[in-house]
């Protein structure tokens, strides 16, 4: 009896792709997921366990939301790619630990059903999630999503009253209202800031462990170092030798405020870098990083608002465009995809 050999795996032929990776969107959300858990952890640390409240709530409204569209037009459900969960998490880390228990259900409802289902889900949504949402939240309820001013620490399901506060700025509000005197951020503060001990949203404070998350993802191989580099670096550029009126030039105090103030970190490593919505080549992604470090230094300068959410979004919009102009050439085709043609003998000839 004779046996057959094993058949040798590098003749077998079939369909393309012929080249797999191991990755799925489930993996590569869990791993956005683990490079987002410290931030939590800080933010319960700092604002109470009511930052957590707000988490849960939000994540739970967006596989919900995401559930039921499911369901009510007969697809797939897709809640295990964990994509849905992203996006809760980070539309919590762009909120207050002060707002209602009901807000994040709304944003939640927006940024799901709005912005990714009624799209085709995802890989169709045009802007990111999770920063749609937050526009939608600041524009509806501007009050309640402005940031308390002075560190509260508050329990699961305690309420916030603004009469117990006391008067303040937060670190961002410092950077773009310096007053009619020229302010020098001290050291301190530039410490505080760098490890999260200041007011602000749920997942922007502390810029060390942004970047720890940024380095997680880096070796994970989730995102590259394109956009966040260029995106904060052209941001740093721009407040170092153009700073805003009442800050001398050169003054780096005045450009770490920037870097290290308001979501823009949180923007440039998390959302920014979101595949669906980011440029699909490098030289996309490098003009797609400067496009958002100009347009949130000149909404900060001229709006004296945070504009790191819609530099993001307003970018977004314009990757179609950037990935048409940056997409390479196939190997043999000439410059032009246009075929000129003229008329010559009465033939047309192809030129």
């Amino acid at each position: 009896m004779t046996v057959e050999p094993k058949q040798n795996k590098l003749l077998c032929v079939s369909s393309s792709p012929h080249l797999r990776a191991h990755d799925s969107t489930r993996t590569v959300m869990l791993d956005v997921l683990i490079a987002l858990c410290p931030l939590l952890l800080w933010g319960c640390y700092i604002f109470g366990m009511r930052a957590l409240t707000l988490t849960v709530i939000s994540v739970a409204s967006c596989l919900l939301f995401e559930l039921l569209f499911n369901l009510i037009t007969k697809k797939e459900i897709t809640i295990g790619d964990l994509s849905a969960a992203v996006t809760g998490v980070l539309l919590a880390y762009n909120l207050p630990h002060t707002l209602p228990l009901w807000m994040p259900v709304v944003g939640a409802f927006f940024s799901i059903v709005v912005v990714k289902m009624l799209f085709g889900g995802l890989g169709k949504n045009v802007v990111n999630p999770a920063l749609a949402g937050r526009a939608c939240m600041l524009l509806s309820f501007t009050s309640a999503m402005s940031v308390s001013p002075v560190l509260t620490r508050l329990g699961l399901f305690e309420s916030y009253l603004p009469a117990d506060a006391v008067s303040g700025s937060t670190p961002l509000s410092l950077v773009l209202n310096p007053g009619e005197t020229v302010v020098s951020l001290s050291n301190e503060q530039l410490f505080d800031m760098f490890l999260g001990n200041e007011c602000g949203t749920i997942g922007e404070v502390s810029a060390l462990l942004i970047l720890f998350g940024f380095l997680y993802l880096l070796m994970r191989r989730v995102i590259s170092w394109h956009i966040p580099l260029t995106f904060l670096g052209t941001v740093a550029l721009i407040t170092y030798l153009l700073p805003a009126k009442g800050f001398e030039r050169f003054d780096y105090t005045y450009t770490l405020g920037h870097l290290l103030s308001g979501g823009l970190m949180l923007a440039a490593v998390f959302m920014a870098t979101d595949y669906v919505t980011c440029p699909i080549t490098t030289k996309g992604r490098i003009i797609f990083g400067i496009g958002c470090g100009v347009l949130t230094v000149l909404v900060r300068y001229f709006a004296k608002q945070e504009g790191a959410s819609y530099a993001v979004l307003a970018m977004n919009l314009l990757v179609y465009y950037i990935d048409k102009i940056t997409a390479p050439r196939p190997f043999g085709s000439s410059p032009s995809s246009k075929v000129k043609k003229k008329k010559k003998n009465g033939q047309e000839e192809k030129l």
